[in-house]
C-alpha cells in the first residue's frame, strides 16, 4: 500500500538560511506521528510544507500518490487538514461560526450549510467538549477552549489527516491531557492520521506511536519512542545530560544539567 503521505528529497530556506535540508520520510495511514525537536529544528516549518501552506524550494511532497502542489485547495482541505499553533480572530465569531468553518471546504459560494452540515457541526462540539459555550464569542474563551474549538472545527472537516503545530502549548496539564486524549480517539476510533509537533518529549513518548527527532532541518532519527528516545541522542540534540525511566510502556525524560 502507498504511503498517505510522501516527502521525497524536502528542502526549504527563507532568507537564504536552510531550514530544511533534503529529507525523506512518508507517513501511512492511521500512524499517529509526533515531530520532535528544539526550537528552530524545522518543525514548524515542516508541518506548513506538509500541509501545502509553504512551497518547497526542492523535493516533492505527494499526497495519496499527487504532488501535494497539484491538487486544488478545495479539495485537498477535504482531506488534509492544518491546525497552527496561534489562532489570532480579528473578527467577533461566535464558537458555533468558528467550528462551521470545518464544512466550507464542501459547500460552493452560493450553497449553505444544510442539515446534514448542521449535524457534523453539533457532533463534533460534542466529541470536544465545545457545545455548552457555542454562542459564546471566540475571543472570549480560555486558551484551552480555543484548541478544542479547533479541533471540534478540524473534526467537522472531516479529515483523512491531521496537522497540528504544539497542540499543546501554552496549556496546563489538565488542557493537556484533555486534548492529547481528543486526538487519541480520533486517530483510534474515526481512523484520523495525526502527524503533530510537540515539546514534551514524556507526552509525545505516551501518546504518539512514533517520532521523529529534527535538528537544524535534519531528521536525526525517526522510529518507535523507545528507540527515538535514547539518552545518548537526546543529550546531543537538546544539550542536556538526562535520565531515562521506563515508565508503562513510554520513556520519561529528566532532564539533569546542562551539558
Amino acid at each position: 500500500m502507498s504511503p498517505l503521505l510522501k516527502i521525497d528529497r524536502l528542502k526549504f530556506a527563507y532568507d537564504s538560511k536552510p531550514l530544511i535540508k533534503d529529507i525523506n520520510f512518508s507517513i501511512s495511514n492511521l500512524e499517529f506521528v509526533g515531530l520532535i525537536g528544539p526550537n528552530g529544528s524545522g518543525k514548524s516549518t515542516l508541518l506548513k510544507l506538509m500541509g501545502g501552506i509553504l512551497k518547497c524550494d526542492q523535493g516533492q511532497i505527494d499526497f495519496k500518490g499527487n504532488p501535494i502542489n497539484s491538487i486544488h485547495k478545495k479539495e485537498l482541505a477535504q482531506s488534509l487538514t492544518w491546525i497552527p499553533q496561534d489562532h489570532p480572530m480579528v473578527f467577533p465569531f461566535t464558537v458555533q461560526e468558528i467550528v462551521m468553518m470545518g464544512r466550507h471546504p464542501y459547500l460552493t459560494p452560493l450553497s449553505f450549510e444544510a442539515d446534514d452540515d448542521l449535524q457534523i457541526v453539533q457532533e463534533a462540539m460534542e466529541r470536544t467538549q465545545t457545545l455548552q459555550f457555542s454562542e459564546r464569542y471566540f475571543n472570549e474563551i480560555s486558551g484551552g477552549e480555543k484548541q478544542r474549538v479547533m479541533l471540534a472545527s478540524a473534526i467537522a472537516q472531516k479529515p483523512e489527516i491531521m496537522l497540528l503545530d504544539e497542540p499543546t502549548s501554552a496549556l496546563d496539564l489538565k488542557y493537556q491531557i484533555q486534548i492529547l486524549n481528543i486526538l487519541k480517539c480520533l486517530n483510534e476510533q474515526n481512523k484520523i492520521t495525526i502527524v503533530m509537533a510537540l515539546h514534551d518529549l514524556n507526552l509525545a513518548s505516551r501518546y504518539c506511536q512514533r517520532l521523529i527527532l529534527l535538528q537544524d532541518g535534519d531528521i536525526v532519527s525517526d522510529g518507535a519512542p523507545n528507540d527515538v528516545l535514547q539518552k545518548e541522542i537526546i543529550e546531543k540534540v537538546y544539550g542536556v545530560e538526562v535520565e531515562l525511566q521506563n515508565h508503562n510502556g513510554g520513556i520519561l525524560v529528566h532532564p539533569v544539567k546542562e551539558l
